[in-house]
């Protein structure tokens, strides 16, 4: 089979392309085993050993994922033959096994090279016979269904194989895919884009970095956010307060043409930005409007900036270590 024009012309995560994948590692770990000597450096042989070992992950998922979507196609060649085959390098990887636990490096050299010789002719099988029948056999479900299995028994390859089939990525604005909901909508009410308790609604406007006070039509004040750090302190007593009495005297005149403003409709956001307690706060208010554009009152937003605006170049990198 030429793995070059063959395989790489599978996808990303395909069981066939995993196992080329992984004949990269073993012809490695062979060559590397081969010219190691253990009577001059029996540590490393022992490493490069041991890695080879997890090409049982390899048989294992032949054994019990690829070999029984075969025989579902009544091709059970490789379930009886290449079954024995691996059993064999099995017994060859338990004898070096325990002459590497005996130290005795003139018997891991004398059996070492029945085991790479072994390996070279499997992967020489499964190269010219198994995989390209497999191939021809089996259906991309099978793959799909194949490749769920191997999750389970894992690789020899040091990272996870890339996701079969593909995960394609879309823009959380270009998803509508209805899907089943995970979680209960017991005591959720329903907005325009999902369902929260009134309990989550709480916790997400405590925790929100900003100082929300809304304002309804009639200008009375009808709710803020409890933070843990408010910019400008707020206390219960202010709900039901018309909100020309919540500014300062020298503020309220900008306030009132504000909402005069945005009550006519010829203005719908405004924007501040003052020094208080040597820190730079963002003020900014918004017109709320429903569906048929009546007003319904107005958001203030404060928002401390003073470490946003020394914000330069780019982070793109997690930096809690």
């Amino acid at each position: 089979m030429n793995t070059d024009s063959n395989t790489t012309r599978l996808p990303e995560g395909h069981p066939i392309r995993v196992y080329f994948q992984e004949n990269d590692l073993i012809h490695f770990l062979l060559e590397e085993l081969s010219n190691t000597n253990p009577e001059e450096d029996f540590q490393k042989y022992t490493n490069v050993f041991n890695e080879l070992c997890t090409i049982e992950k390899r048989f294992a998922r032949k054994e019990n994922q690829l070999f029984p979507f075969l025989e579902k196609k009544n091709w059970v060649g490789p379930s009886q033959g290449m079954w024995s085959f691996h059993d064999n390098l099995r017994e060859q990887f338990r004898l070096i096994r325990y002459y590497l636990k005996t130290q005795n490096p003139e018997k891991i050299s004398t059996n070492t090279p029945f085991l790479v010789d072994g390996i070279y002719r499997l992967m020489h099988v499964e190269e010219t016979v198994l995989f390209p029948n497999a191939l021809d056999l089996l259906s991309e479900e099978d793959w799909i269904k194949m490749r769920v299995g191997e999750e389970e028994i894992g690789w020899m390859l040091p990272n996870t194989p890339a996701p079969f089939p593909a995960v394609e990525y879309v823009h959380p604005a270009e998803d509508v895919t209805p899907r089943e909901l995970t979680f209960s909508l017991e005591n959720t009410s329903h907005y325009d884009e999902g369902y929260m308790t009134v309990e989550q609604v709480n916790l997400l406007f405590k925790t929100m970095p900003l100082d929300l006070t809304y304002v309804d039509e009639n200008d009375r004040v009808i709710f803020y956010n409890r933070g843990e750090e408010r910019v400008f302190p707020r206390s219960s007593g202010i709900i039901g307060r018309e909100v020309k009495f919540c500014h300062p005297p020298k503020s309220v005149g900008t306030v009132l043409r504000i909402l005069e403003e945005f009550r006519k409709g010829t203005k719908n956001e405004s924007s501040f930005w003052i020094n208080y307690k040597e820190r730079l706060i963002y003020i900014r208010y918004f017109a709320v409007r429903d569906a048929n554009k009546s007003y319904k009152g107005v958001i203030e937003m404060s928002q401390d900036i003073t470490d946003i605006k020394k914000i330069e170049g780019e982070k793109r990198l997690l930096d809690w270590e």
